[in-house]
Order: C-alpha cells, then structure tokens, then sequence
C-alpha cells in the first residue's frame, strides 16, 4: 500500500475521482481519496485495506468494487451514502489517497502520478479531532474511560465493522 498526501482543490467530484480511478487501472491498482481530517492515521488504512480483502476474499462484501470496500471500512459503516462523508468533496481540501495493488499492479508509478495531481503536504496529521469524534462517535466518555487515544478507538471501529454485519 502507498499513501499520497497532499492538498487537493476538487471542482468536480466525479471527475476528481473519475481521473483517480482511470490512474488506478492504467497501473493495475485500486485508488481511493480520502478526506485527510478524518483519517487518524496509516494504520487506520492499512486495517480497512487488510479488512476490505478480507471480506472480498470471503465473498463477504457490501461493495461491489473494491475502493468501495475499503471506503466502508475505513468509515466503519456499511452504508455507502454515510461512509462517502470521508471521501473527497468540492472544495480545497487535504487528501490523503490509499494506492494498492491488485494482481502485481505497480503501486509506486500510480502514486508518482497521483501526486502530480495534488500539492504536496503532509497531510496524515491534519486531522480534525472534532470532526473525527462526531463522525465515529466517540465521546469525552468514552476517552476519559480507557488509556487508549483517539486513534486507537477509530481503528476499533474499523475492526468492528465485522460484527455488525
């Protein structure tokens, strides 16, 4: 897996996502955006990647593709609609995109061109903790009651995505 990061002006969502994908097949890869301030962190996307084969693997999936797929994971929820709010929207935003490959893609040239798309920026740490906790749900209570951070709560939800389904 490899991650892009940057900032991204998106004027057109279909077509921002549109030229990712069409990146993403020319390479034999799967590319998904992402909406940097909800994103805790790389392990957050290494275990919606691991999780989103996983159920492809078990022909357990909700999505039908496999961007989708981790889309959902990385969410924590089952319903396209709501797990879109992580994605990409109109706008100056930062990005983080997950770039993995499928059959002996080339990751590494379809993340080289994935960051001519973006302004480079280190982005993995843009995340907005406000933002984060409404979407996951997670409250003081929650924090205040167990030793591990926010990030960790996240990723739980990520894993637990299973059980709910």
């Amino acid at each position: 897996m490899e991650l892009v990061e940057g900032e991204a002006t998106v004027e057109n969502i279909e077509e921002f996502v549109d030229r990712l994908g069409a990146i993403g097949d020319e390479h034999g890869c799967t590319v998904q955006a992402f909406d940097a301030r909800y994103i805790v962190s790389r392990t957050h996307l290494e275990r919606a990647l691991a999780l989103a084969d996983r159920a492809r693997e078990r022909d357990e999936a909700v999505a039908r593709e496999r961007a989708v797929e981790i889309l959902l994971y990385a969410a924590g929820r089952r319903q396209i609609e709501q797990a879109l709010e992580l994605g990409v929207s109109e706008g100056e935003q930062p990005v983080v995109v997950l770039v993995a490959a499928e059959n002996g893609g080339a990751e590494r040239a379809t993340a080289r061109e994935i960051e001519n798309l973006l302004d480079a920026e280190d982005t993995l740490d843009s995340l907005d903790e406000e933002r984060v906790r409404a979407f996951f749900d997670v409250e003081e209570r929650e924090l205040a009651a167990t030793d591990a951070g926010l990030a960790a709560l996240v990723c739980e939800r990520v894993a637990l995505l299973d059980v709910e389904k």
